[in-house]
């Protein structure tokens, strides 16, 4: 399955729009890889569409009532997109314990998860487990602020694997996080109670992991057959993406092979690995902050920290090796097994293994919405796309670091409606030193 379909997910979903806004002096990167522009208009209409992305010397007359915000200095680019997120769990322990937690407070949890997300310039999230279709509709219709949402709400894995969290006795610790499925017929069904809880991607298995003690990231999931059997019934069902938790070697062979759509980690890439998901359009979802950041003995649990040590050098090497071949890389961060808005901490470990900043901008913008199938909507900052966009202190092609400090990402908007303005705070609030209402 080379290209994701067209999303599932609404096409209009109900954000609250914003008058409409003109930005001026901006430094724009636009998402498509080409070279920045220094003296930049961009244009939003009242609808959240962008009408003028470039150069301040062709751009049209100010839209009627447009609020213009002078960004001099700064840079502004698409919103990001996180392809893999966990947002309904805060943390690796948090997530085999969530069956204590009252679920009105979870909600609560989950909702300030969603707005450090968006805070950190994320304006889209994948979230791959933990969080369900309800989040999704709630941003959509505006009833609490965060990231365009697709999910997965649960994680496909059979009896044992790395998203089976029940005890001997039966009970569930992750609270119902996972769908234990062992034969390609329970796959089938597995796939349909998924779609029945508004999936927009089915996420499996298909090897071990770090963060479950009975297993390893070089255990096989489920088989080929399964997989298959996988893709098959979501292409059934309108067509929905296939993401392969997928870290051992033998297991990114069998997703592969099975058809998915995107791997996910991928930290056992070897050169035939790499050579088969070119071949087959795949993308690579390396999640390379999950691996390279909090390794700490005190905080983690002893078989988290020592698979952590063993499998850091493996990624690098086999990360660094896919950059080089020009794989189909996206952005994503694993968030949950890592600090929750800290997201784009993941562009310096793509940079860390070979991209340029350049390059890494783009994984987490134009290349991401590619795989959510959003590139026709968002990931580019073009005329007639919809006006996901951030602006950050500097420049981050000279130092992509600082677009890693939340605090430095300065502006956030969706569809043209800002989300966070932290412009307007350091005027004090002045109409005149380039405010833009939330």
């Amino acid at each position: 399955m080379s290209t994701p379909p067209p999303s599932p997910v609404p096409s209009a979903p109900v954000l609250p729009a914003a008058a409409s806004l003109r930005l001026t002096g901006a430094r724009l990167i636009d998402g498509t890889g080409a070279r920045p522009v220094a003296d930049a208009v961009i244009d939003v209409d009242d609808r959240g569409v962008i009408v003028h992305a470039g150069p301040a010397a062709t751009a049209p007359p100010a839209p009627a009532r447009a609020r213009t915000v002078d960004v001099a200095g700064r840079t502004v680019l698409p919103g990001f997109v996180d392809a893999h997120v966990h947002l309904g769990v805060e943390s690796a322990r948090h997530m085999v314990r969530r069956f204590s937690e009252d679920p009105a407070l979870e909600v609560f949890r989950t909702a300030s998860r969603l707005r450090v997300t968006l805070d950190a310039g994320i304006t889209t999230a994948r979230d791959l487990g933990g969080l369900s279709a309800g989040f999704r509709e709630a941003v959509a219709q505006g009833l609490t602020a965060g990231p365009r949402l697709h999910t997965a709400v649960r994680i496909l894995s059979h009896t044992g694997g790395h998203a089976d969290f029940h005890t001997d006795c039966g009970f569930d610790t992750s609270a119902g996080m996972g769908e234990v499925a062992d034969t390609p017929d329970e796959v089938r069904l597995a796939v349909r109670r998924l779609l029945r809880s508004g999936a927009d991607v089915i996420k499996i298995c298909a090897t071990g992991g770090m963060s479950s003690p009975y297993d390893q990231p070089d255990d096989e999931g489920l088989t080929v057959e399964e997989i298959r059997a996988v893709v098959e019934e979501a292409d059934r069902h309108g067509g929905r993406p296939v993401a392969a938790h997928a870290q051992g070697t033998a297991g990114i062979l069998n997703a592969v092979r099975g058809g998915v759509t995107s791997v996910e980690h991928g930290y056992g890439m070897t050169a035939q690995a790499r050579e088969l998901a070119g071949e087959r359009g795949v993308f690579l979802v390396p999640t390379l902050s999950t691996v390279f950041d909090g390794i700490d003995r005190a905080t983690m649990e002893p078989f988290h920290y020592e698979k952590k040590l063993r499998w850091s050098d493996i990624t690098r090497t086999n990360i660094a090796a896919a950059i080089a071949d020009g794989m189909k890389i996206a952005m994503g961060t694993d968030s949950a097994m890592v600090p929750h808005g800290r997201n784009l901490r993941e562009l310096l470990h793509l940079t860390s293994l070979g991209m340029t900043p350049l390059q890494a901008i783009t994984a987490g913008t134009l290349t991401a919405a590619r795989l959510l199938g959003l590139d026709d909507r968002v990931g580019t900052l073009e005329k007639g796309k919809e006006a996901d966009l951030v602006v950050c202190d500097g420049d981050p092609l000279a130092d992509v670091s600082v677009l890693a400090d939340p605090s430095r990402v300065v502006l956030v908007a969706q569809r043209g409606a800002v989300r966070k303005d932290l412009l307007t705070d350091a005027a004090g609030g002045r109409p005149d030193a380039g405010a833009v209402s939330r």
